[in-house]
């Protein structure tokens, strides 16, 4: 977190005096209904703040494309120890809150021989986590949601995947070795380093994830969510320096007024005392209305579907190390039930784009993307250069799993634009920038798991500026008071509106569905209201 501005007393003083002067409950503005702006809402809407959330899109959670909580950060081999640190403890936190989005199976990450990397290299960042892990389970039992600590990571000899590939592959896998099976039998074991590292990094369904913050923003009637519609302008309610109103009427009047405009055309406002921005990718549009000068960059990114009909049954999520942004970057496929699986491949011709990363200039805080990946964005990926990338992403995985290259692509793609914080294009862990003296807080979640995290800080600025009391029986204890739509939300409820929410966006229903396997933590254990 960063805090771009002091608070000065004299702003101590006025919004002191307005919180105890104001005859309505506390109004926060939300701009943008991704990960960040929805957990934000629960987070705030659970403290008894009227809130209202913002979204273009026909539904909240509708953005570029995620696969797996990242516990841990193991997918970057460059970013330091404490940021994988970091990682496992949000991720942690942003399990207990959406129990029901996650797909319980391990993760395989290899070192290809044409890698200038050992697997070694990452055993001593394992064994942190796996300290890390084991205090936080010390410190509260119900943070226990990636397994046993002891059982955080594996390792597998060439020896062993070779006696494992003889075995015969099971339909539901119940033990790690069992999950290894058809890693043995489909992994070309020959361009691999050893030892095979695996790791309970479960993955994350972004159609679940969806469900979920919708049932739960449902569940607030403080609470008011405007799908299918677009902000056209926020506003300073600041009388300013040479203005002649009296001092008093700055107590009455809220922060901001928000215009916005819904899909059938109409036209309204709503005026708020604090403004939460995230937007995503256009943070900057706001950031320039709002005032505020910040550096940053976007990256347009694309991930794509195929259907594997040879899988044989659960297999776990396979990771092969590469370099981001060469030709031979890193390989990811990742499952879903019924033979669906979602391919990341790190280089310029799969995942990246050429002309993709761009960053914002003297004049704006927002960067400016190529036409064409605002189109992709805004009305869907044109067929010809989705089908040529979906098929070069199956081309690319099977150098490694090669009968994959029997997967067909299915039209479809998990794609979007993120915002990076700065100017490092590698940075992971970010989480919110607040602007004390303007009521103004932007997201800046590079990892959605960062979220709660985000939604934190805004809170204790909220208690700052003595909008919300400081001592909330909801804040005191988060997981006994706040996540209580979970009491009113099970996993069948959330699987109904995933199929719903995946059939509308023009995906196999299938992959609104979660592996059930290797459940030895049950979901109540992940939710401290289950019997």
């Amino acid at each position: 977190m960063t805090d771009s501005a002091s608070f000065s007393a004299d702003a101590s003083v006025l919004y002191r005096d307005t919180a105890h002067n104001k005859a309505t409950p506390t109004r926060v503005g939300i701009l943008g209904g991704g990960t960040a702006g929805s957990t934000i809402a629960i987070r705030l809407a659970a403290l008894g703040i009227e809130t209202h959330l913002f979204e273009q899109k026909n539904s909240l959670i509708d953005g570029p494309p995620m696969c797996h909580l990242h516990a841990g950060g193991n997918l970057y081999r460059e970013i330091p120890d404490e940021d994988c640190v970091a990682l496992l403890k949000q991720c942690i936190d942003i399990l207990r809150l959406y129990p029901y989005t996650i797909d319980v199976r391990p993760t395989v990450f290899a070192v290809p021989t044409r890698d200038e990397g050992q697997p070694e290299d990452l055993l001593p960042r394992l064994d942190k986590l796996t300290t890390a892990y084991r205090e936080l389970i010390e410190e509260d039992e119900l943070n226990k949601v990636l397994g046993e600590p002891e059982d955080y990571y594996q390792l597998y000899s060439h020896e062993q995947l070779l006696a494992l590939a003889e075995c015969e592959q099971v339909a539901v896998p119940r033990s790690i070795d069992e999950w290894m099976i058809p890693v043995a039998k489909y992994l070309d074991l020959n361009k691999i380093k050893y030892p095979l590292i695996v790791v309970q990094e479960y993955g994350w369904n972004i159609f679940r994830l969806a469900a979920s913050a919708t049932l739960a923003l449902d569940a607030y009637d403080h609470t008011h969510v405007y799908t299918k519609t677009t902000v056209k302008k926020v506003s300073d309610n600041t009388p300013t320096a040479d203005s002649h109103a009296p001092v008093l009427d700055t107590h009455a009047t809220p922060r901001w007024r928000i215009d916005y405009q819904a899909k059938d055309g109409s036209k309204d406002y709503v005026d708020v005392d604090y403004l939460v921005n995230a937007c995503g990718f256009e943070t900057g549009i706001i950031d320039d209305m709002v005032g505020v000068d910040v550096t940053r960059m976007v990256e347009f990114k694309s991930s794509y579907i195929t259907h594997w009909g040879q899988a044989g049954g659960q297999i776990p999520e396979i990771i092969i190390y590469g370099v981001r942004g060469t030709p031979e970057g890193m390989a990811q496929l990742t499952p879903y039930p019924d033979g669906y699986f979602q391919i990341h491949g790190m280089s310029k011709f799969i995942t990246l784009f050429e002309d993709g990363l761009v960053a914002s200039s003297k004049d704006s805080a927002q960067p400016v993307l190529p036409e064409q990946y605002l189109h992709y964005i805004k009305d869907g990926w044109d067929k010809a250069p989705l089908q040529a990338r979906s098929q070069q992403a199956i081309d690319y995985v099977s150098e490694f799993v090669p009968t994959f290259n029997s997967a067909r692509t299915v039209g479809n793609a998990l794609y979007g634009a993120q915002q990076i914080p700065g100017e490092d294009d590698t940075l992971r862990v970010a989480d919110v920038c607040l602007y004390t003296d303007k009521c103004y807080a932007r997201a800046e979640n590079v990892k959605a798991s960062s979220t709660l995290l985000a939604a934190d800080e805004i809170v204790g600025e909220l208690q700052k500026l003595q909008l919300i009391d400081q001592d909330l029986p909801a804040n005191r204890d988060r997981y006994a008071h706040e996540w209580e739509y979970l009491v009113h939300t099970d996993e069948g409820t959330v699987d109904a509106v995933a199929h719903s929410l995946a059939s509308e966006r023009g995906f196999p229903t299938a992959m609104a569905k979660v592996n059930h396997s290797l459940r030895e933590l049950s979901l109540a254990s992940l939710t401290p209201f289950a019997g």
